[in-house]
C-alpha cells in the first residue's frame, strides 16, 4: 500500500493536535503496567487483525481519534450510542472502527475486567493504525477516563471539509492553535 505524502503530513498533524489535546490530563508511560500490562499487545493484535483484512481501517481509526478529541477532549465518546449523540451527528456519519475498538475492548475486559478505558484504546488504536501504513510511531501516555456525556451539538466545531480556510482556522484557534510550526 503505497501513501503521498499529503497523507503522511495529515498523520502528523493530526498526532499532534491529539498531543496538545490531552496535554495536562495527568497521562502517564506504563500507566497499566501492573493492573494490565498486556494493553498494548492486545490493542495492536485487534488493530493488525483489522488491517489484514482491510487496509482502510487506518486511516478510519486516525480520523476517529481525531473526531473524539477535538470534540470534548479524549474520552471516547464519540463511541457512545443513542439518539443525539456525537456517533449519530452527520459529521461522523461515516466514522469507520468501531468494530476494531469493541473487539479490543472485548478481549481486555476478559484479560483484565473493569481496568482499561475505550479511550485508551482508541488512542493506542490510532497509533497502531498509522505504524501499520508505514507512518510513524509513538509513546502512547496512558490514563484516560471515558466521557459520560455525549452530544451531537457538540460535533459543529469539527473542521468540516467545505469550511473555508478562515473559518478551519478558528476552529483550530478556538483549541489553542496557532498556523506557526
Amino acid at each position: 500500500m503505497t501513501f503521498n505524502m499529503a497523507s503522511l503530513v495529515y498523520s502528523v498533524l493530526i498526532i499532534f493536535v491529539m498531543a496538545h489535546v490531552i496535554q495536562g490530563q495527568g497521562l502517564q508511560k506504563g500507566f497499566y503496567s501492573k493492573t494490565c500490562p498486556k494493553v498494548e499487545d492486545i490493542v495492536k493484535s485487534s488493530v493488525q487483525k483489522a488491517f489484514n483484512n482491510d487496509v482502510t481501517v487506518a486511516p478510519g481509526l486516525l480520523r476517529l481519534h481525531f473526531h473524539d478529541c477535538f470534540v470534548q477532549g479524549c474520552d471516547a465518546s464519540v463511541l457512545i450510542s443513542g439518539t443525539s449523540t456525537e456517533r449519530t451527528a452527520f459529521a461522523n456519519a461515516n466514522l469507520r472502527g468501531f468494530e476494531v475498538i469493541d473487539d479490543a475492548k472485548t478481549q481486555l475486559e476478559t484479560s483484565c475486567p473493569g481496568v482499561v478505558s475505550c479511550a485508551d484504546i482508541v488512542a493506542l488504536a490510532a497509533r497502531d493504525a498509522v505504524g501499520l501504513t508505514g507512518g510513524p510511531s509513538w509513546s502512547v501516555e496512558l490514563g484516560r477516563r471515558d466521557g459520560t456525556v455525549s452530544s451531537a451539538s457538540d460535533v459543529s466545531n469539527l473542521p468540516a471539509p467545505t469550511d473555508s480556510v478562515a473559518i478551519q482556522r478558528k476552529k483550530f484557534s478556538d483549541k489553542g492553535f496557532t498556523c506557526k510550526f
